[in-house]
């Protein structure tokens, strides 16, 4: 996927996912959390032996979501302590 794909999908996918957590942050910052999201999503799936489950544009979407939660949830039990 090229950079503009993957800026606009991380955007998306830190948007939705900012909304689901309820956790507020700007553009920049969802773009970062849909990225890196995506990012540690492929890393959990490929270790547990499904690295081409969703391919593709809305696949790296779903990643992205997916993976943002996690690094939401993560900040917010450090957080906490």
């Amino acid at each position: 996927m090229g950079w503009i794909l993957t800026i606009i999908a991380g955007g998306i996918a830190g948007f939705v996912a900012e909304k689901l957590m309820n956790f507020n942050t700007g553009l920049l910052m969802n773009i970062v959390l849909g990225i890196v999201g995506a990012v540690v999503m492929n890393i959990i799936l490929n270790a547990l032996g499904a690295p081409l489950l969703g391919a593709g544009f809305l696949g790296y979407i779903v990643k992205g979501i997916a993976g943002a939660c996690l690094l939401i949830y993560g900040y917010r039990l450090i957080k906490s302590r």
